[in-house]
């Protein structure tokens, strides 16, 4: 059991020693032994500083860059400032999907070493938990991947369905030897974010479960602190206690402060899954008094996370005095040609197939103002999620109900140039690898889901000018929380408040009714849940052939040649104000 002793109570109990025994000499004070742990998260498949759907070097306003080939430059400079032997380096999860290069390689899954593998190995990480975005492409592209890297990839929560036992390795001891140092173990056990059990339902529905991440801290945490002098967490979610997500049987999806604050023995704890850029953090453990430090590294690689650990020895223990975080930024250091060396082949052959010419564009279509207004490019996705659900119920007691269909502007950057449009286009403007699903919902749920959509904006004044560009992402709603529907017509009324905008619903020119009956495409994501949508998740499902939404996209406009929004845009909504269009 390992304690964390502050300078206050370290001074009393000097004082306290002196004034019982002042002839005594005082004995020298221990020597600290300093460790350095490295961490990663969010990296999204990006394992060099590339951007495939511009086919360049990714760039941002912030200046930061991606990938792990950086990462591996500013790891090196640790290891070669403090020495290897007190380095230790981690990951904490989504590193299987986010590219098309882990696109690519999950297709190829079980062909050769997975390139992330290869990158991760190349750098010399000691361990990695499992993110969310580790079951998109399945358990056994999953299981391959373990197979494939050196190091354990941990999540003690994540449980066999059948069994109830760990289906991964929960925790790993890394002994480290610090040259003139008695060995120190660290203790480092993983924890993913449960809603997995929602956003992938298709892949792990009776084969795994996600237990509550703060119970299982609770039962494995002293578990490790039993073994290690220094216990960390690597914790894929988030802070606050917050879910992007209504259920009743899924646990919370970000509580990593919750865990720091009731689960004693926590030295610090990696956080991620929301993408943002803390490295440090602290939360006073309500248990023990003591602080657990929290660092957060910023997405794909953007930054490593550096804690240093100072430790003195009592009593034949190591115990840990102090822990502090910095961010190191990876656009400071060069991309390392060994990493890039690992990964040439496969990056190449992804270079090879985003760039693919696969049909010709009448007109430049762009997602820029797909938040606001109606546009043509999301109503190519429309046009292909109708055709194929509408195709599939062909025969079937559904063919003759209408067919709706949603889309989100997942990205604000998505164009299709006027002339040639390649894969990376399309990729582009469908960042996820979802799958299409098709649900019956009434005109009244119809209705509730779009006023849930609704909630993206902010409530505008009743008169004056209005900035679209600054109506959008309410209460912190993302942009791919946001759904546009397509197959009916309907106004959104933003000067009033929420739950009460939609003020026209119409199909062919008539009202839509309450009893109506629909069907609408939708992704797996929004049908499983996320979101927190209404009715969607618990709606018959009357079309779900696994069927991926960007490939439909990439074979709709390989077989046609052409992209003409005279074949698909209409415009069927717009945002008002009593009555009248915001936009002119």
């Amino acid at each position: 059991m390992h304690t964390r002793t502050t300078g206050i109570v370290g001074t009393a109990v000097l004082a306290l020693t002196f004034a019982a025994a002042a002839p005594a000499a005082a004995a020298p004070a221990a020597e600290p032994l300093h460790i350095t742990m490295l961490a990663t998260t969010d990296l999204h498949g990006h394992a060099q500083d590339w951007d495939y759907f511009r086919n360049a070097p990714y760039t941002e306003r912030s200046g930061d860059t991606t990938g792990l080939a950086r990462v591996s430059s500013a790891i090196d400079s640790v290891r070669a400032a403090k020495g290897e032997d007190s380095v230790l380096v981690v990951d904490n999860g989504d590193f299987l999907q986010g590219t098309p290069l882990t696109y690519l390689a999950a297709q190829q899954s079980g062909e050769g070493e997975h390139p992330m593998a290869a990158a991760y190995d190349a750098i010399g990480y000691d361990a990695q938990v499992v993110g969310n975005h580790e079951f998109n492409y399945g358990l056994d592209t999953l299981a391959d991947y373990v197979d494939d890297v050196d190091h354990p990839v941990l999540g003690a929560n994540v449980v066999d369905a059948a069994t109830g036992e760990p289906y991964l390795q929960p925790y790993t001891l890394q002994r480290m030897h610090v040259p003139g140092s008695k060995p120190v173990t660290v203790g480092i056990l993983g924890l993913t974010t449960p809603g997995s059990a929602i956003w992938d339902k298709g892949n792990v529905e009776g084969r795994v479960e996600f237990r509550d991440m703060v119970e299982t801290a609770q039962e494995w945490v002293p578990i490790v602190d039993a073994q290690a002098d220094v216990v960390v967490v690597l914790s894929h979610a988030g802070v606050g206690g917050t879910s992007s997500y209504v259920s009743d049987t899924v646990p919370t999806e970000n509580p990593s402060d919750v865990i720091a604050r009731t689960v004693p023995g926590i030295d610090a704890m990696v956080v991620g899954h929301t993408h943002l850029d803390r490295p440090s953090q602290t939360v006073v453990n309500e248990v023990t008094g003591q602080p657990v430090l929290l660092t957060q590294p910023h997405r794909w690689g953007a930054t490593v996370s550096q804690v240093d650990f100072s430790l003195t020895k009592t009593r034949g223990q190591w115990d840990v005095t102090a822990a502090t975080a910095t961010a190191l930024r990876t656009r400071d250091f060069p991309e390392d040609p060994a990493v890039l060396d690992v990964v040439a082949g496969a990056h190449q052959e992804t270079v090879d197939y985003v760039n693919q010419v696969v049909a010709t564009s009448t007109e430049q279509l762009t997602t820029l103002t797909s938040r606001y207004e109606d546009t043509p490019i999301l109503d190519f996705i429309q046009q292909v999620q109708t055709e194929t659900v509408d195709a599939a119920l062909e025969g079937t007691d559904r063919a003759d109900l209408p067919v709706l269909s949603i889309a989100a502007p997942f990205s604000r950057e998505a164009v299709f140039p006027q002339g040639e449009v390649t894969i990376r286009d399309i990729a582009g403007l469908y960042v996820y690898d979802n799958t299409l699903e098709a649900v019956e919902l009434t005109g009244a749920e119809v209705r509730a889901y779009l006023e849930k959509s609704a909630a993206y904006f902010t409530q505008v004044p009743a008169g004056g000018a209005v900035d679209p560009e600054t109506i959008t992402n309410a209460n912190g709603t993302p942009d791919y929380n946001y759904d546009v529907l397509s197959g009916v017509d309907y106004d959104l009324d933003v000067s009033r408040p929420a739950g009460s905008r939609v003020t026209r619903l119409e199909i062919d020119g008539t009202p839509v009714a309450d009893s109506d009956r629909f069907v609408v495409a939708v992704n797996n994501y929004r049908r499983s849940g996320g979101g927190g949508f209404p009715a969607v998740s618990t709606a018959p499902v009357v079309y779900n052939e696994q069927r991926e939404i960007r490939q439909l996209l990439i074979e709709w406009a390989q077989e046609r040649g052409v992209i003409d929004p005279a074949d698909f845009y209409t415009e069927n909504w717009q945002l008002v104000r009593n009555g009248e269009p915001l936009l002119g």
